[in-house]
């Protein structure tokens, strides 16, 4: 691998992110109390996106490493449903991201996705597959299990590295 392309990796805010699907977090976000007044309801940070018919949204957890070196070669996107991350044991994680449509390398973003926020990648959304900052890291996945082609894959003519150099973790 002779040519890395070095990426910035811009906090995660929902306007930032809004072209790639949602952003799962309580700062910011509508609420109403619940139960006696004794919950708070953050409600419908993300919907479930199933555009394509035979399917059902399901649950699972995923458990990641690290990916050392960190360097991307594969983007994928799931264009028949959103895939929603949320962190379960606190690891922050990146989310590489590049807009619906054609591929373009160029067009490849990177974000800092905190302990406390989840990501909701719109139907068809390129990302590379799952960046946890530490290993053992579990997440709350929602995605589409049903019939059809679900996962396409591109691997990079020139790889990226995120640049991790102002991040304190």
């Amino acid at each position: 691998m002779s040519r890395v392309r070095l990426l910035p990796v811009a906090p995660l805010t929902r306007s930032a992110f809004e072209p790639f699907g949602d952003v799962i977090d309580t700062e910011g976000a509508a609420s109403f109390l619940i139960n006696d007044g004794r919950t708070e309801r953050f409600h419908a940070l993300a919907g479930v996106d199933l555009p394509a018919p035979g399917g059902q949204a399901i649950l699972s957890i995923f458990r990641g490493q690290p990916l050392t070196p960190l360097v991307i070669t594969l983007m994928e996107r799931h264009p028949l449903g959103s895939q929603a991350f949320v962190p379960l044991n606190g690891c922050p994680f990146l989310a590489v991201v590049a807009p619906p449509g054609d591929f373009s390398e160029s067009a490849i973003q990177a974000f800092l996705v905190q302990p406390h926020q989840g990501v909701n990648y719109r139907a068809g959304t390129w990302h590379a597959p799952l960046l946890p900052l530490a290993g053992d890291a579990d997440y709350l996945v929602v995605d589409r299990q049903g019939a059809g082609h679900n996962c396409d894959e591109v691997h990079l003519a020139v790889p990226v590295r995120p640049d991790l150099s102002g991040w304190h973790g």
